[in-house]
């Protein structure tokens, strides 16, 4: 049985007329950038997210870009964040020509670890990002009570987090700004490119919305140095669709891993993802973690199940940051995971007979030691 990592065409069908009939609208009207289409979406994610305003990007690198501008952090300032996460987290921080600081992760959740927290600020942190990884939100409560004490903005990277919660409380709506990704795969995904910045800040908001269209508020009255960053008509008639679904798509992926941990958890060998007491996961990745991580893969794919990554390296020991002089074994916990993270085919519409199917290759080849 042939079980892909993900299936977007299959998310796709069931939406086609109706995909159609927004992508029509937008032709009909010619707003391709930015415009009605892309305010709509706006004000849905908004109140999707608990948060007064939202703005749409081209990207989810844009939105954190974007969302550091906004706060003033530039040359001279340490934001800190974690390294197992992608690449744009840090270049984003690179790109306001500030400098990047890592603490370590939780064993358990694997985001930012908070006890790590105060011994890396120094007099030039000015914001702290933490990233909201596989979709469960990092413990916010005493993250915030640290930036409070400290004075620091807090920037929730939520791009792999749509509809997570923390207490109650949606991902993106508890810092100072929240930054989401639409990128194809994600649990809420474009059919391209495209991100969000979210916030209750006006003032924020005022700021992110000029740099997206180049530092203007009224047409070529240009108040500050931006950029072009808007989200493209089409994308927002396409999420507006989405949107709709995405509660309903949700708790497909946690009925999915559900089935899996039930499938997996004694297995020997194998740690199956971690919920936290105060999570509403939304398994943007199931991600087992196994010793012979590369030695699974191989075999899985040659039962035609495949996987994934997230993420082989982290950031600390990516040459484009040697320069920041980190070394291996700085960062124990993410250095770890990073070498053993599997992640499982999840998807909405994955079935349960491919879960089973999954299962009962990954406990086989571990019952027969054909991986250590």
């Amino acid at each position: 049985m042939k079980v892909p990592f993900l299936d977007l065409k299959a998310q796709y069908e069931p939406i086609r007329a109706e995909i159609a009939e927004a992508i029509q609208q937008v032709l009909d009207k010619t707003a391709f950038a930015g415009g009605p289409f892309v305010a709509q979406f706006e004000k849905e994610f908004a109140s999707f997210c608990g948060t007064q305003f939202a703005a749409g990007v081209g990207s989810g690198t844009d939105a954190l870009w974007l969302a550091l501008l906004a706060l003033g952090v530039g040359p001279g300032d340490e934001v800190i964040t974690v390294p197992d996460t992608f690449i744009a987290t840090a270049e984003a921080i690179s790109y306001c020509g500030a400098k990047p600081v890592f603490v370590d992760v939780e064993p358990v959740t694997y985001n930012m670890d908070p006890a790590k927290l105060e011994a890396a600020i120094t007099k030039k942190t000015k914001a702290l990002i933490p990233v909201h990884l596989f979709g469960q939100m990092a413990d916010m409560d005493p993250i915030l009570a640290i930036a409070r004490k400290r004075k620091l903005f807090v920037i929730e990277d939520a791009s792999q987090a749509h509809g997570a919660e923390y207490n109650g409380k949606k991902a993106g709506s508890m810092g100072d700004i929240g930054c989401f990704s639409f990128y194809p795969g994600k649990n809420l995904g474009a059919y391209g490119e495209g991100g969000a910045v979210v916030t209750s800040n006006p003032e924020f908001d005022r700021k992110v919305r000029m740099l997206r269209d180049h530092g203007q508020e009224k047409k070529y009255h240009h108040g500050m140095i931006g950029w072009n960053a808007r989200m493209d008509g089409i994308q927002g008639s396409v999420l507006s669709v989405k949107l709709k679904r995405l509660p309903a798509w949700n708790e497909a992926r946690r009925k999915n891993a559900a089935l899996y941990d039930d499938l997996l958890k004694e297995v020997k060998g194998v740690a199956i993802p971690q919920k936290a007491a105060y999570a509403k996961h939304v398994y943007h990745i199931y991600a087992i973690c196994v010793k012979d991580r590369d030695g699974l893969i191989a075999a899985l794919a040659a039962k035609d199940i495949h996987c994934g990554i997230h993420y082989p390296i982290p950031l600390h020991l990516q040459e484009a940051y040697s320069s920041l002089g980190l070394r291996e074994g700085e960062f124990p916990v993410a250095e770890k995971v990073a070498s053993e993270f599997v992640s499982l085919p999840m998807f909405p519409e994955l079935g349960n007979e491919q879960i089973d199917h999954v299962a009962a290759e990954i406990r086989m080849l571990m019952a027969h030691k054909t991986l250590s």
